[in-house]
């Protein structure tokens, strides 16, 4: 070992908890590279398979009903390599155990074979057989809630009909990868299920001989959907064809790939914060370990060691630390993605989700730290390289001092000789002051834009629940129906009130922008379901035009006065031009409105209902609930209040989780820069210090002259860290954006106060450690050494 390298262990040993320090928050960066990256691999690797092996579709459409001699005018169509025509119908669950109703949807498969689209990857037992009524293959996540095993039976109310249905086997779908039900925001698989039977059983059912009312194709590679689409609209049109779309408006595939995108945004984010501290961590302890070192270094030259050679040993100094931040954070890494690859598994259905342990991930990783490490060092190298043997032999330059605040010092009364000594210190190094400020900052910051969470959620869930939709149900039909059946609602068991509505799938347009999207039809004077300024106040829906959400505005450059067009999915694609009347508050879909007489007139059929809104007497539950299962006419029931309890624990459960884990780096950051910056300054000031106590000045007075200093610069950081807070926020709310749900950007004021607490908390905790060296101090000792 040569004499540089035992100079560089002695080295590593003297500034054990410095170097843990840095090695910490590099070590951050490294695991949030390899968790975001890695888990986005996972994710996207393991979808891709899924779709690849078991064939998952391109293309889609519904529609009313249509003979199978169709098919081969569908197979056809250029640039198809896979069809299947399906039954596809929302049926009501009666589950053992519960009393609520569940909602499901029946799936046909083949009589004889796989589909040749969207095959099932069997998990426990066999696929039903076509000969034998009742069989069926249920989706995994609905099992488990139930403990369903290939054997076990529940009733399903299907086309007006209570049926007993017996389970052969346990599947995964890769159309139901995210399996949500109607009215949710999130899955519930207790009471939401996806169930397939042979095409002769649910044709007899539900009356479908020789006919079809579902369309899945998958394409070839390089097929042009956009023509596909058009023309399998212009095929399935006088079917009553409902529109058909990609993936991309395929529930499932769509959230997936909002997953993606906060994966990417978070390795995009995260890391550089922490990289860029651990930088200047490294630029604090060279600098000043240089400067210690300054007599050996011009020895060394001295003795025939050249610039390259010792620049070379501080920069291995700097690769070792980044070394140890790579290993732990790489380990650290490792267990968070396995964590998160379980939290995946509770929402996502697929046969298998691994967390790779790609090497290239690790090399990434270590590259860019070993990389933000030295860029960290170069300058303390540099100025290591460029110093000549006779001045580094020599003291440095005594550092000047002059007089701040001479004209006013008589405001600086108030404070004592000691109080002065340390805000003096911080004057006169102000790049050092305001850079051990920022990197504080940044753990406050991180802190806000993790706890913001909890303000947003709790106002997106009273929003959503309390101000917009304040029915405790919602009742779907199974077919419109006409103004008589709310009536029919009004007057089952419990119900206190009810108001009917009407939705309708439509393609709005503008320009050439478009969205498909859902319009609902608001009875005058609503009060179950209410339409929202941007004040959050109630507003009665306009007697004509659309009322649409500021999303929906936003997407399709849309204000109050314009012409869009609206075409009519389930009216032969029939297009009206409306105007909008309103712009809205929504956080949920793309919201659309319409007072439901004017829809009525827009689609031209007379008064419809798709469904009713209902409040309930919650003593009368179990006797709504048996009605309801034994009401034909109702497709689905989605119950607010479960829906709420669900939304609450699952988002409470997953920003706990996050909490946790910015609350752990913030932690990290806050010690490894006040302990790094009071470790140096102590050092700086050990001679100074020592004096102090020789003049007669207490331990606790001579160690406030370094807590003040730190103090300072901790406050500092408080106003800097809560603007950096709240810009993080805003972006993250701007960055998780989409389609299907905007979070309310929301920060209380409490917020702000958690974040700093515990940052200062950690600080003073960081402070206190050195100050034991304090009151440890050799007077003899520091007091020989030169300056």
């Amino acid at each position: 070992m040569s004499v540089l390298d035992r100079k560089l262990l002695r080295d590593l040993f003297r500034l054990w908890a410095q170097v843990l320090a840095i090695a910490l928050v590099m070590a951050c960066g490294v695991a949030t590279i390899i968790l975001a990256i890695g888990a986005y691999r996972s994710l996207e690797e393991t979808r891709s398979a899924f779709y690849d092996r078991y064939r998952f579709a391109t293309v889609f459409s519904g529609l009313t009903r249509a003979p199978l001699q169709i098919k081969n005018e569908l197979a056809s169509i250029s640039g198809v390599s896979g069809i299947e025509l399906r039954i596809v119908k929302p049926v009501l669950l009666d589950m053992p155990g519960m009393a609520e109703p569940a909602t499901g949807i029946a799936v046909s498969i083949p009589d004889h074979g796989e589909p040749a689209v969207n095959r099932l990857y069997l998990r426990s037992g066999r696929l039903p057989e076509p000969g034998r009524t009742g069989e069926i293959a249920v989706t995994e996540p609905f099992a488990l809630a139930h403990r369903m095993v290939p054997g076990s039976r529940f009733d399903a109310i299907m086309n007006g009909r209570k049926r007993t249905l017996v389970v052969t086997g346990i599947v995964l779908s890769p159309e139901y990868i995210y399996a949500i039900g109607p009215g949710d925001m999130i899955p519930d698989q207790r009471r939401f299920g996806v169930f397939f039977m042979p095409r002769a059983a649910l044709a007899g059912i539900f009356d479908m001989e020789g006919a079809f009312n579902d369309v899945a194709l998958r394409t070839q590679r390089n097929a042009d959907l956009s023509e596909i689409i058009d023309t399998l609209d212009a095929v399935l049109g006088p079917y009553g064809g409902t529109g058909a779309h990609d993936r991309t408006d395929q529930i499932s595939h769509t959230f997936l790939d909002e997953e993606l995108a906060q994966l990417r945004a978070m390795a995009a984010v995260i890391p550089p914060v922490f990289l860029f501290v651990s930088a200047f961590l490294v630029n604090m302890i060279l600098t000043r370990l240089i400067a210690l070192e300054r007599e050996q270094v011009g020895l060394m030259k001295a003795v025939g060691y050249g610039s390259a050679a010792i620049a070379w040993h501080y920069a291995k100094l700097t690769l070792v630390i980044a070394l140890i931040g790579i290993v732990i954070g790489s380990i650290a890494g490792d267990w968070l993605g396995r964590g998160m690859t379980r939290l995946y598994a509770q929402f996502y259905s697929f046969p298998f989700l691994i967390f790779r342990q790609s090497l290239d991930l690790y090399e990434i990783a270590a590259i860019v730290s070993a990389v933000a490490a030295l860029a960290g060092s170069m300058r303390s190298i540099w100025s290591v390289a460029s110093l000549p043997p006779a001045i580094a032999m020599q003291p440095p330059t005594p550092t000047r001092y002059r007089s701040f605040f001479s004209e006013g010092a008589h405001h600086l009364r108030i404070f004592s000789q000691l109080t002065i000594m340390a805000l003096r210190h911080l004057v006169r190094w102000p790049v050092r002051t305001l850079l051990t400020a920022f990197g504080t900052s940044l753990a406050v910051a991180l802190l806000i834009m993790a706890l913001f969470s909890f303000d947003s959620v709790a106002f997106m869930v009273d929003t959503v629940f309390f101000r917009t939709e304040r029915q405790d149900a919602t009742i779907a039909f199974a077919n419109e129906r006409s103004p008589r059946a709310l009536q029919s609602v009004a007057a089952m068991p419990g119900v206190l009130r009810a108001e009917g509505f009407r939705a309708t799938p439509v393609i709005l347009r503008y320009g050439h922008r478009e969205r498909r999207l859902t319009i609902s039809g608001m009875m005058e004077n609503p009060d179950l379901a209410r339409m929202l300024d941007k004040a959050l106040d109630p507003v009665e829906p306009a007697p004509v035009g659309l009322m649409i959400s500021e999303w929906v505005a936003k997407l399709l450059h849309l204000q109050v006065g314009d012409i869009a067009e609206v075409e009519l999915l389930e009216r032969a694609h029939r297009k009206v031009a409306v105007p909008v009347s309103a712009i809205v508050e929504s956080y949920v879909g793309l919201a659309v409105y319409m007072r439901a007489d004017a829809l009525d007139r827009v689609i031209g059929d007379g008064p419809r209902l798709s469904g009713v809104r209902v409040k309930i007497d919650s003593s009368r539950l179990d006797d709504l609930y048996t009605t309801i299962k034994e009401t034909p006419a109702v497709a689905a029931i989605a119950l607010q209040g479960l829906s709420r309890q669900r939304f609450r624990e699952t988002i409470e459960k997953n920003i706990t989780i996050m909490t946790s884990v910015y609350t752990a780096l913030a932690v990290i950051i806050t010690f490894g820069v006040v302990y790094n910056s009071a470790r140096i300054q102590f050092s700086e000031r050990a001679r100074e210090l020592a004096s102090l106590r020789v003049f007669g000045f207490t331990n606790g007075e001579v160690s406030s002259v370094l807590l003040i200093e730190l103090g300072a610069m901790v406050l500092l950081a408080q106003p800097l860290g809560w603007l950096l807070g709240y810009l993080l926020s805003w972006s993250v709310v701007r960055g998780f954006e989409s389609d299907l749900f905007r979070v309310p950007f929301v920060i209380n004021r409490s917020t702000f106060a958690i974040a700093s607490l515990i940052v200062v908390t950690v600080a003073a905790i960081s402070a206190l450690i050195v100050r034991r060296r304090i009151d440890r101090l050799d007077l003899v000792r520091v007091l020989k050494t030169r300056e």
